[in-house]
């Protein structure tokens, strides 16, 4: 059965993806564009979002690949994920992504010309950020794809094997809440010796603690979904709790960071808060949208299917908007808000007219071909119909039974 609360986590968090990325254009935080006025307050609700945002989309993509892997093999699945994850990254990474580094070389005086004449000829002249071919945001693709070829055989054996030792374990301990925080022994094992040997880079190589993080995540999505209603009532019951103890691990957080100096003891501390916080927020949106996201919904229908080509394009569209505003003497709540609603409009335009209605695009953003859905509707009104003439055949072969029998009585 189809979770209508996942579909809706998925729209929400990618849509603070959005917010996300503006914020980034205000804050000290590294970025490829930088405002002119720098805002030191905005690191703090910035922080709180990059404290979960991220893994809660791991978990939310290994639940997603647990429902995939139903009706498919192994190779099926890989071929899949290759074509909806590899095709949209290798078109990303030519055409969505050049528009934000040429803007960036604009910025930074390290480039004179239109676009064209940047594009294509100074794309392939090496890797970013020495060279101009990148991933950028676009990141969050070659690992999904490389954490779901990696652990699908593992996928496939818990698919087959639902009722072994390992997932009968899950399904007791995660019956009490205390058993749903066991999730977070692996993950504060990797934030306290893993992170400090490994800065985030996301080239995918070398990038050992984002990896390592990440498919650790992904493979505690497809574990809790394979245990369905024992994670669900979990969750939902004691949602407030999950919600609660994120509020104070988050506030004692920030309390030591400010308080104390950083230190060996501060990290392994820090470490555990982090991974407590995280997973509780993770856990509290989980329990609140079963609660009360967990239905069908006509905007659903449509997010649900935009959510991806807006992810890819809505970074560069953000930058080409960001470059235009930089010197301009406007405060941060215009500037945020021209790039804000500037992002969303724009993406949605180019969603609803280009991408969403040309079948042969809609693949270079992730999305099935609509002939295909057409030919499902077909084949599924065509199964209606057998049924249908199949019932009445019966009827009438039971009407004739009956009257044969009422003959032969009389």
């Amino acid at each position: 059965m189809r979770r209508h609360d996942l579909d809706w986590l998925r729209v929400l968090v990618f849509g603070l993806l959005i917010f996300y990325h503006v914020g980034m254009f205000f804050v000290p935080w590294k970025f490829h564009l930088k405002n002119n006025i720098i805002y030191d307050w905005l690191v703090y609700p910035m922080w709180f979002l990059n404290q979960w945002r991220l893994p809660i989309l791991f978990v939310i993509s290994g639940m997603g690949t647990y429902y995939a892997l139903q009706n498919k093999t192994g190779t099926q699945f890989t071929l899949e994920r290759i074509k909806r994850l590899g095709l949209p990254l290798i078109f990303g990474m030519i055409c969505i992504i050049s528009p934000q580094i040429y803007f960036e070389r604009l910025d930074k005086n390290e480039f004179n010309g239109n676009y064209f004449d940047f594009w294509p000829s100074q794309l392939f002249n090496g890797i970013y950020p020495e060279g101009n071919f990148s991933w950028h945001h676009l990141w969050f693709l070659p690992y999904l794809l490389v954490f779901s070829i990696i652990l699908t055989p593992l996928f496939l054996y818990l698919k087959n094997h639902p009722n072994n030792k390992f997932i009968s374990w899950i399904k007791r301990i995660t019956i009490k809440p205390a058993g749903l925080y066991f999730f977070i022994i692996p993950l504060y094992l990797i934030e306290a010796f893993i992170e400090p040997f490994f800065p985030v880079t996301h080239n995918l190589i070398n990038d050992w603690f984002t990896f390592i993080n990440y498919i650790t995540l992904f493979f505690f999505g497809f574990l809790l979904i394979s245990i369905q209603n024992t994670f669900w009532n979990t969750t939902v019951k004691y949602r407030n709790y999950f919600l609660i103890t994120g509020i104070l691990s988050f506030s004692i957080m920030l309390f030591i960071t400010h308080q104390y100096k950083d230190s060996i003891i501060r990290h392994f501390i820090e470490a555990f808060l982090k991974v407590m916080n995280l997973w509780s927020w993770i856990l509290a949106l989980f329990g609140f949208s079963a609660k009360h996201l967990n239905r069908k919904s006509t905007i659903l229908n449509y997010a649900n299917e935009a959510v991806y080509p807006f992810y890819i394009l809505h970074q560069t569209i953000m930058i080409v908007i960001a470059y235009y505003l930089i010197e301009l003497d406007w405060s941060l709540a215009l500037k945020s808000s021209i790039m804000i609603i500037g992002t969303f409009v724009i993406s949605w335009f180019f969603y609803e007219f280009l991408i969403r209605r040309r079948k042969y695009i809609r693949p270079l953003f992730g999305l099935k071909k609509r002939e295909r859905r057409t030919n499902l509707k077909k084949d599924e009104a065509l199964t209606d119909n057998t049924k249908l003439k199949r019932s009445q055949q019966y009827e009438e072969t039971e009407n004739k039974r009956k009257d044969q029998m009422t003959t032969d009585f009389k």
